[in-house]
């Protein structure tokens, strides 16, 4: 295997999300020459390999080598131009929970990093999630808990839902929200936590959605 002396390396230790690890690893490589070698460094967490392999493959990088040892996996990835995309994904989501947020907005993520062109409509009470101050909740008997339960995704690399929305945002993608939900659920669109949220309904996010390559309602 061809060994290259990394240019920079990135500790990412201590979280077992993928997507955490990759999203940090993209905005070190953007402020770095074509050329040069970013090394990743993560736990023995076996799901790394075929993620980090397969966001390298898809955004157009070049993964050097792997290497395993008592510290935990090393990547090394070669910088290379980005791969310019004509995919489109659409996905609508209806859940303001803590954890039913975790699986569309990681979908999401992993689609921006990949260079999908992505497009998130909110409706019902997940309009809440664009307001200002909003922290998810457990959904059931287990609200009470919410906040240990926040804890221990954070721990683990699943940042808090506004935040993925902050790096969905710095990656280009496009937000919208359901005009007819905001007054049911009591967000205003002066709450928004962008001023770039689109306020529409059915009919628009159906063109996108006809335009789109991949759809998804969670």
């Amino acid at each position: 295997m061809e060994t290259l002396t990394p240019a920079r390396s990135l500790d990412r230790r201590g979280t077992i999300i993928t997507t955490f690890a990759v999203y940090d690893a993209s905005r070190e490589l953007e402020s770095m020459e074509t050329g040069e070698v970013l090394e990743i460094i993560t736990d023995d967490f076996a799901p790394f390999r075929p993620d980090i392999a397969a966001w390298c493959e898809s955004a157009g990088h070049r993964l050097v080598e792997t290497v395993a040892d008592g510290d935990g996996l090393h990547f090394f990835v070669d910088k290379q131009p980005p791969v310019v995309k004509d995919t489109k994904l659409a996905m609508v989501i209806s859940s303001d929970g803590l954890e039913e947020l975790l699986s569309p907005l990681g979908f999401a993520l992993g689609a921006a990093l990949e260079g999908i062109d992505v497009h998130l409509y909110f409706l019902g009470p997940a309009v809440r999630v664009l307001a200002g101050g909003f922290k998810p909740k457990l959904k059931g008997w287990g609200r009470p808990f919410s906040r240990f339960a926040a804890a221990g995704m954070t721990k683990a690399g699943h940042i808090p839902a506004q935040d993925k929305l902050r790096q969905l945002s710095s990656l280009g993608a496009h937000l919208y929200a359901c005009g007819g939900s905001l007054p049911h659920f009591r967000v205003k669109p002066d709450e928004f936590i962008f001023d770039d949220i689109s306020v529409v309904e059915y009919l628009t996010f159906m063109s996108v959605m006809e335009d789109s390559d991949i759809h998804m309602y969670v």
